[in-house]
């Protein structure tokens, strides 16, 4: 098993890529399964997320390969079966659900794991599915879900807008027959490139990155080339990491329009944040301000940079207050901070940050794949070393993450854990 062996203290100065997009590559791909044709995906980032997907790709017939930064889904016949030892790695695999019920009227596919940040149940993915004359039942473990006669269009509302449950009704519903509306749908960047991808193989959705979505069921799904957009959190991470380390980054193919909640909370905490052609330069400040974030669904402040930015709230002067309001467990990487020098006190939903200004190097475990990058970004500001244990979380959303961020000044290594 891998960690990450950080020596602290050097500020990032230079240029970073940022990769595809996980969040929107993993539907994207899954997608392909509604598809009655070869598709071609560019931009995809090496992840084990992306290597998991492909590998259930080929599972359910559809011939997938990874070779650098692409993607070809071969046609195929298709199975219906998305196996436990495949979805217990990985949440998005539920995903499948939506366009195999789609595409082929069954769909059996284990219940989903992936990172431990709170229930996060399938209920409303399975009541959307249900409005369009799906049936489901559970059976060791499985869900089973039928629809013998195809979807039908529909008119429903999610109970809160929900990023996974708004992507398989998406899926399923571009097959149904007759049109689809669905309110209260997430508005999230990464829902509007699947849109955007479906729509390219001859859907017919209006209204992605709006609070309602329509859809008109069309008879077939083509095959085409699509690039998956760049990585917002990513981005979001390699600006934080300028700011921690005082240093200067360009980050090249950061999606600026799409981040907009971050990019006003880093300049309120007194970065310099220019947009550029090709990019946004984050210049960091000194001293850093203390900043209160209230996570929201999109366009809000995200989840995904919550932990992230409570290590630029270490580092500030001043109280911050981050209050949770998307995963009931998305403090898991407080006691691992708290071990590092941080003065955090967490009372339930929330969390006030004291920040010191240091921090120090220790021992620390990722406990999901945002918790690891935080606790990365802590070890790159602090003083001495810094041990990353259980890294594979990071793997699953950081493409390259210790060589990208060495060839910007950071003194960052890969160590199995016996070293």
């Amino acid at each position: 098993m891998d960690s990450f062996l950080i020596k602290g203290g050097a500020p990032l100065n230079g240029e970073v890529t940022v990769s595809g997009s996980k969040n929107a590559a993993l539907p994207i791909l899954l997608a392909s399964i509604a598809v009655d044709g070869d598709v071609q995906y560019g931009n995809v980032p090496d992840l084990r997320d992306i290597r998991t997907t492909i590998r259930l790709l080929n599972i359910l017939g559809r011939g997938a390969s990874l070779e650098d930064g692409r993607v070809l889904v071969k046609n195929g016949e298709m199975g219906i079966e998305a196996p436990y030892d495949l979805v217990k790695t990985m949440r998005a695999s539920v995903l499948c659900l939506g366009p195999l019920l789609a595409r082929k009227r069954e769909a059996k596919v284990s219940l989903p794991g992936g990172c431990a940040i709170g229930a996060r149940p399938v209920d409303q993915h399975l009541l959307a599915l249900e409005s369009m004359g799906a049936s489901f039942d559970l059976q060791n473990g499985y869900i089973h879900g039928t629809c013998p006669d195809g979807l039908k269009g529909a008119h429903f509302s999610f109970s809160m807008p929900t990023v996974g449950g708004t992507e398989n009704a998406l899926m399923a519903a571009c097959l149904a027959q007759g049109e689809t509306v669905m309110e209260n749908v997430a508005r999230e960047p990464e829902i509007v490139d699947l849109a955007n991808f479906l729509n390219r193989c001859g859907a017919r959705i209006e209204g992605q990155g709006s609070s309602v979505i329509t859809v008109k069921g069309v008879e077939r799904l083509y095959g085409c080339s699509y690039d998956i957009m760049p990585d917002r959190i990513e981005a979001g991470t390699f600006l934080v990491a300028a700011g921690v380390t005082g240093g200067e980054l360009f980050v090249r193919n950061c999606p600026a329009a799409d981040m907009a909640a971050l990019l006003g909370k880093l300049r309120e905490a007194g970065m310099e944040i220019e947009e550029r052609e090709g990019g946004v330069l984050a210049r960091a400040a000194s001293p850093l301000k203390a900043v209160d974030i209230s996570t929201q669904p999109h366009p809000g402040f995200p989840t995904d940079m919550q932990p992230q930015f409570m290590v630029l709230l270490c580092r500030a002067q001043g109280p911050g207050m981050v209050r949770e309001n998307i995963f009931e467990n998305r403090f898991m990487h407080v006691q691992e901070l708290v071990r590092m020098g941080a003065d955090i006190q967490v009372n339930g939903p929330s969390a006030l940050v004291r920040g010191t200004g240091r921090l120090e190097g220790a021992p620390v475990m990722a406990s999901d794949l945002r918790a690891g990058a935080a606790l990365v970004l802590a070890g790159l500001c602090a003083e001495g070393e810094t041990r990353v244990q259980r890294i594979y979380h990071i793997d699953r959303g950081y493409e390259r993450l210790e060589e990208k961020l060495s060839a910007v000044g950071a003194d960052i290594r890969r160590v199995h854990e016996q070293e």
